[in-house]
């Protein structure tokens, strides 16, 4: 159960309807805390599970044969965070979602809260406005390695997420970017050269 705190934190991340409205939406959540490095959702984990980030960083990336890991997804403070292959697809996730950092997040069962928004025009209508937020920034990530640079991609990074830098280890950043470490301060240097001239 969720204190006053959490319900106007779910307000504020929702923006529309009542406090009733997602205290409704959020009465069967519950305040999950994770520790820095602490896995959140196991490769293979059927999750059913949905979460708004109150406090730290998850990172979701996927463990190549060779060892590798390639972070394909960075989730921050007032985001969502979900296994898509278990919510849009009914799937075990292919990724691992761990914390970065000490995490609070506000977890609730997916099923549940989809049931109590669908009998709710407002919150219906949330769910879906979050939905295609969803899509849209999986089409942005998608168009961003087809339109802009590397050098691009990390701008528009640190735009959206000025200390992401101090709160990612650049092996993480850099494969998120689709770089590697190497390119990633070459374009560091790259850019502060610039803004020497």
């Amino acid at each position: 159960m969720l204190d006053q705190k959490d319900v106007q934190f779910g307000f504020s991340i929702l923006k529309v309807g009542s406090i009733m409205d997602i205290y409704r939406l959020f009465k069967t959540a519950k305040t999950k805390k994770i520790k820095a490095g602490e896995i959140y959702i196991h490769e293979h984990a059927n999750w059913q599970k949905a979460a708004f980030i109150r406090k730290g960083l998850i990172r979701a990336y996927l463990l190549k044969n060779n060892g590798d890991e390639v972070t394909i997804l960075l989730r921050w403070e007032n985001q969502f965070v979900t296994s898509h292959d278990g919510i849009f697809w009914q799937k075990p996730s292919r990724f691992i979602y761990q914390a970065m950092e000490d995490t609070t997040l506000i977890e609730m069962d997916y099923n549940k809260a989809r049931e109590i928004a669908e009998s709710n025009p407002i919150l219906s209508n949330n769910r879906n406005i979050l939905l295609t937020h969803m899509l849209a920034q999986s089409i942005d990530r998608v168009e961003s390695f087809v339109l802009l640079s590397a050098k691009e991609r990390y701008l528009k990074l640190i735009q959206e997420k000025p200390d992401i830098v101090k709160r990612v280890p650049d092996k993480y950043l850099s494969t998120y970017l689709g770089i590697t470490p190497v390119s990633l301060s070459r374009i560091r240097k790259r850019i502060a050269h610039e803004q020497q001239h």
